[in-house]
């Protein structure tokens, strides 16, 4: 049985009562979907006539979330409806929005104009749908290309938060080892240090070195669009770590590798972050078969720690030691950017928000 789109009535959830969160909560467990409070800002749920649930759809910032739509209405409109709706509130904030679904779903998504973009079966596709693009990001990237005489094009993508000698050694290595380097800065402001402090910071820290562009990371370079995980506390390696790792590789294997002519990616070992780690590790797995080189570079220490092991460079001790206010403990971590930086007052709100939080950034 088909249904009009005058068979269903819509509203906006209260995500403050119990009872609606309730509501959508069981809705969405009987289809197989976990409902979390904190991962989306809106709610919509539609109804029959009858005030049988139909479907609902939520959405975090610009991306559309927990779609769903009861089995005996997948032949109606509902769909549509709801995924319509929620894109059209989403356009008159952003310039497009991105929605997360398995692979089987991505079809129905298409038929509404929504682009696939990348795959990490089984678990997740993603797709988008606005006035801008991935293929808007590829424009900007030409924009920055720089003409080459060799092959030896390598790539680092970085959030230093902060800025750390590590960091600096990683750029100084690829950039003495490739004709180009281009170094992608993480832009979601996610971390305790602002995407434009942090860009500074390198900037200032990388000056000499004349054969490296800087590069915005946008949506589609460890972003929380596409990577969310990376900005959480993760103490244990998920599938869903795994596969918003394996999404955000296979995106720059398709679209940033064949654009700038990327031939090499290098990436410091991992001895802390287990989410760094799953990344590289998907690195290693969807880049060489592509002809893009993962060079791994072992980690600078400063010395021994007094567990007897290497005292290596990390941002995240810089961030711990700002927490308990023990910069000077780890001075020879910093550049001189970075130390100038944390030393001064224009760096206090950063210090205060980093001291009175508890999370990884």
């Amino acid at each position: 049985m088909t249904f009009e789109d005058t068979d269903f009535r819509q509203e906006t959830l209260d995500l403050e009562n119990p009872f609606d969160v309730k509501l959508v909560k069981d809705f969405l467990a009987s289809q197989g979907f976990e409902f979390d409070t904190s991962e989306v800002e809106c709610t919509m749920i539609v109804y029959n006539l009858k005030g049988e649930i139909v479907g609902t759809g939520s959405h975090l910032g610009r991306i559309l979330k927990y779609v769903a739509v009861a089995s005996k209405f997948r032949d109606t409109t509902a769909f549509a409806l709801i995924v319509t709706y929620m894109t059209e509130k989403l356009l008159k904030i952003y310039k497009h929005t991105f929605v997360f679904t398995r692979p089987e779903n991505s079809v129905r998504f298409c038929g509404l104009g929504y682009t696939e973009i990348a795959s990490a079966p089984p678990l997740y596709c993603v797709l988008e749908f606005g006035f801008e693009s991935i293929s808007t990001y590829q424009d900007y990237l030409k924009t920055l290309k720089v003409p080459a005489k060799t092959r030896d094009i390598a790539a680092i993508v970085m959030n230093c938060n902060p800025f750390t000698n590590g960091h600096k050694y990683l750029i100084e290595k690829a950039a003495s080892e490739n004709e180009i380097v281009y170094l992608f800065v993480v832009e979601e402001d996610l971390s305790a240090f602002p995407f434009l402090v942090r860009w500074e910071l390198i900037r200032k820290g990388i000056a000499s070195l004349k054969n490296v562009v800087m590069v915005r990371g946008g949506m589609y370079i460890v972003s929380g669009t596409i990577f969310p995980a990376y900005f959480l506390k993760n103490e244990t390696v998920s599938d869903v770590m795994q596969k918003q790792a394996e999404l955000d590789v296979r995106i720059f294997a398709n679209y940033i590798v064949p654009t700038l002519g990327i031939k090499k990616r290098y990436v410091g070992t991992e001895y802390y972050c287990k989410t760094t780690a799953a990344y590289n590790s998907a690195m290693k797995r969807i880049l060489p078969p592509i002809g893009v080189e993962v060079v791994e570079v072992t980690r600078i220490s400063t010395g021994i720690s007094q567990d007897k092991t290497p005292d290596f460079i990390s941002a995240s001790k810089v961030r711990e030691a700002i927490k308990l206010d023990k910069l000077e403990e780890v001075i020879d971590f910093l550049p001189d950017s970075t130390r100038h930086f944390l030393f001064s007052e224009e760096s206090l709100p950063i210090r205060m928000k980093i001291r009175e939080g508890k999370g990884r950034h």
